[in-house]
């Protein structure tokens, strides 16, 4: 497979093991092991000094410490050009914050395709970053999640959006 990939590193966090992955142009990749959609193992080196790993690593820990609630850190994620629209706008979506599939298509100009929106919310190759964890179902359930039901419910908690009143947007 040949992968625009350049340098990864794995880190821990209190949800479990990360891989984080760059280009020459951004984070590509961030996958919590065993996540649905996890590239498996790639052929790039390990390079955790590489600048976009060490600060998408920070980030990432100030996050999970409640320090910090906005990633700063430059993104390359690999897509398709609708994959890309819908993971720019899961960024739009506030910290401790809901937003529904339906929601998304809409703002989108694409109404009718809120399942095509869930496939590319599915699709997130960065987690947490791009906060795929904040979308719901239209109901307020909390709907599949690549890295797991239990992940999202902790993301959720520590942003504050698990509250017995909250309704997505």
């Amino acid at each position: 497979m040949n992968t625009p990939f350049v340098a990864q590193c794995r880190i821990a966090t209190p949800l479990g093991p990360m891989t984080l992955v760059t280009t020459t142009r951004g984070l590509a990749g961030a996958w919590f092991d065993e996540q649905a959609h996890h590239p498996g193992e790639l052929a790039v080196p390990h390079t955790a000094g590489h600048p976009v790993l060490v600060q998408a690593a920070q980030e990432l820990a100030d996050y999970f410490a409640g320090r910090r609630s906005h990633f700063a850190v430059k993104l390359d994620p690999q897509g398709t050009a609708f994959q890309l629209s819908v993971w720019q706008a899961l960024r739009r979506i506030r910290s401790g914050s809901l937003q529904t599939y339906g929601a998304i298509a809409r703002d989108l100009g694409r109404p009718e395709a809120p399942r095509a929106v869930g496939a590319a919310v599915g699709r997130n190759p960065v987690s947490v970053i791009v906060p795929c964890h904040r979308v719901v179902g239209r109901d307020g359930s909390l709907t599949g999640y690549a890295g797991g039901l239990p992940r999202k419910q902790a993301l959720l908690a520590l942003e504050g959006a698990l509250r017995t009143s909250a309704t997505p947007a």
